[in-house]
């Protein structure tokens, strides 16, 4: 029998749509809740039992949750396979989750596996859901009926990573390359490969990409290559960081700063010429998420290889350590 507390590992979190939960999906299936209220508001005293999830619910038994999309109405899961929609009512109010919709990733007929959803997000603007999956292609869905209207292909390994900003989308891939598509036109605008680099390659890490941000200007990504931030009109590497890492999983912006963890001991958060503002020491010895929310509460959540969240609400010191422990 596994041990869950000592052998587990976080790929995705998200907080829900009022802010007050914070979700934290693992790789045998279950989602923890944590009311984020007790947490950083206890009262009296932060107590352990306050450190805990409230509850746990089960999607799919030992089947890894690989991401997670909060969305006004559902909490969106990206498994293997497939794509499930929880009404959020269900999950925040009366702590009973229901399943409302399940979204079938196309598989190949000669395929044995069964592709990963190791990335999602949700566009307003168009009302789909972006999906980057183990079979090197973004499958474009409708949140409306689940039907797939557009699938973006190019990469030639597993994509890590999506990210948009405006109708500008980025694909971050196993095959070293980050591809930046077109969302209105669905069509690839340009690809740039940071391990070409001398100034970013990593030879004994691979070419493999973990992660990819985009600001207005600006192109954010890492992974055996260097953290590395581009200009977006030119494609030119303005800044190589130099981290004590061995692997970026994630890389994203925040205000004017960049912030960037993975098979590192810390969290970092950098301005863009690459000076380090804070180390946030990390309980997993990589980060495979983090996410953070300005309102209702301020907070910081990072977590990956290990059954601890590092909660931290000024995002410069590492306030509390959450366990998934019922």
């Amino acid at each position: 029998m596994v041990d869950k507390l000592l052998y587990n590992t976080i790929l995705s979190q998200t907080f829900s749509p009022c802010g007050n939960y914070l979700l934290a999906g693992n790789t045998y299936g279950d989602v923890a809740v944590y009311d984020l209220q007790k947490i950083l508001s206890p009262g009296d005293g932060l107590t352990p039992s306050c450190r805990k999830a409230e509850y746990h619910f089960c999607v799919k038994q030992d089947v890894q949750i690989c991401s997670m999309v909060t969305i006004d109405k559902f909490l969106l899961i990206g498994m293997v396979g497939e794509i499930t929609g929880w009404d959020w009512k269900t999950i925040t109010a009366s702590k009973n989750p229901k399943l409302a919709f399940s979204i079938q990733i196309p598989t190949a007929k000669d395929a044995l596996e069964k592709p990963d959803v190791n990335s999602m997000l949700y566009c307003k603007t168009d009302g789909h859901i972006y999906a980057g999956c183990g079979d090197n292609k973004i499958y474009i869905f409708t949140l409306e009926d689940g039907k797939l209207v557009r699938t973006l292909e190019g990469h030639d390994d597993y994509i890590h990573s999506i990210h948009n900003i405006g109708s500008q989308l980025v694909s971050a891939s196993e095959d070293g390359s980050v591809r930046l598509w077109d969302m209105r036109q669905k069509i690839r605008t340009n690809t740039v490969q940071p391990y070409l680099s001398e100034k970013l390659v990593r030879p004994e890490l691979g070419k493999w990409i973990g992660a990819a941000s985009l600001s207005e200007d600006w192109l954010l990504c890492g992974g055996g290559p260097r953290l590395s931030l581009w200009h977006l009109r030119s494609l030119d590497v303005t800044t190589a960081f130099q981290l004590d890492d061995s692997g970026i999983h994630v890389a994203m912006f925040y205000d004017d700063r960049i912030m960037a963890g993975g098979a590192s001991p810390h969290f970092y958060n950098l301005n863009y010429t690459g000076d380090i503002y804070a180390q946030i020491p990390s309980s997993s010895t990589s980060i495979y998420s983090a996410v953070y929310q300005e309102t209702p509460l301020k907070v910081m959540c990072m977590a990956g290889s290990s059954s601890k969240i590092d909660l931290c609400t000024n995002f410069n010191y590492r306030d509390q350590i959450l366990t998934l422990a019922p």
